[in-house]
């Protein structure tokens, strides 16, 4: 057996894991590198057997701030293989991504409760960026692919983080209709959990009123959560033109090598890892993102043609009903600040 060892926090293997806002304390759980691959998330139901250790936020702050490195974001509006794209940006010595941590949840819980606000909830974040932002190796940068309920808290963390950069990773609207009425009930659910959240932080400016929200369809429901965030993500592209770029789970997935080596080039990972690694290659690209299976673009087709069979209809309606509302509230279809070219231009 492999002896944990003796908690420092400045030490990334010890993971920021949870806050606890009324003893202003961190719970750190000892993770190893090799265990952020073995699950999708880093949530409770994959290291929350890990060893703890409790200590105080500002100390913990302190002790790490030597150690920390550079931050980037991949932010994602859900089902558009943001997964695969943080496990794709674990290339040692270059770079490692962490895939949804708590600890941002529980800062996004503390701002929707407002419980902290203004300075106090910017220097809580603040520390909370040190802290993932702690390196691995010394010339390795660390990406962070944040649970999309923080689509309230982008614009703070670009700001607090002036040199970060950020990929707004989305999937297609229809795309995304499809994932959420194949994924069945607990997805439906997810959706009116997303909308929630989002109208609790006044980020829905539809048209509609709140009684309206208990007339729609569940996929009604997904697609307003989609179109609140399709304008989040414009807002954040218009406000930080140089440092966020934006690209679609279709593009993705039809060239990831292309989309690693313009993640060089924006420089959200270090120009070695192109220059010196076989970005075409990585394993990843041939593994579901969640289960760890193997898998391929052509089976995903077959999913997702088994599943246009299925609810192909309920599909087009609510396709098309989104449309105009898109169109009434001037919501453009299309991201600006394209990660890459048009597929015809490659």
């Amino acid at each position: 057996m492999v002896s944990t060892p003796a908690f420092d926090p400045a030490d990334p293997t010890w993971l920021a894991h949870r806050y606890d806002m009324a003893a202003d304390r961190l719970l750190f759980r000892h993770v190893p590198h090799a265990m952020h691959a073995a699950g999708p998330f880093l949530t409770d139901e994959l290291v929350g057997g890990q060893p703890e250790i409790i200590a105080p936020r500002a100390a913990s702050v302190e002790a790490a701030r030597g150690n920390a490195g550079a931050i980037h974001f991949l932010f994602h509006s859900a089902f558009c293989a943001s997964t695969l794209l943080v496990r794709a940006l674990d290339i040692p010595g270059h770079s490692m991504g962490l895939s949804e941590p708590v600890l941002l949840n529980d800062i996004t819980g503390i701002h929707r409760r407002g419980e902290r606000r203004g300075a106090e909830l910017a220097h809580l974040l603040d520390d909370a960026l040190l802290l993932l932002a702690r390196r691995w190796t010394p010339a390795e940068a660390v990406v962070v692919k944040p649970s999309n309920i923080l689509a309230g808290l982008m614009t703070p963390m670009m700001a607090l983080r002036p040199d970060a950069h950020a990929l707004l990773l989305h999937a297609p609207l229809r795309e995304f209709l499809l994932s959420v009425a194949h994924k069945g009930l607990w997805c439906r659910l997810w959706a009116r959990e997303l909308l929630e959240g989002l109208l609790r932080e006044n980020l829905v400016d539809l048209g509609f009123e709140a009684r309206d929200y208990f007339r729609l369809s569940d996929l009604q429901v997904a697609a307003v959560g989609w179109l609140a965030q399709q304008r989040l993500f414009i807002a954040l592209a218009e406000r930080f033109p140089d440092r966020v770029r934006t690209l679609d789970s279709e593009s993705l997935l039809a060239d990831p090598a292309a989309t690693l080596k313009a993640l060089a080039d924006f420089s959200m990972l270090p120009a070695a890892a192109a220059a010196g690694g076989d970005l075409a290659g990585r394993a990843v690209f041939s593994r579901h993102s969640k289960s760890g299976a193997d898998f391929s673009v052509e089976a995903r087709k077959q999913e997702r043609a088994a599943a246009t069979t299925a609810y192909g209809d309920e599909i087009d309606k609510v396709h098309d009903w989104t449309l105009a509302v898109a169109d009434a509230a001037a919501i453009p279809l299309a991201l600006p600040n394209a990660l890459l070219p048009p597929a015809g231009a490659r």
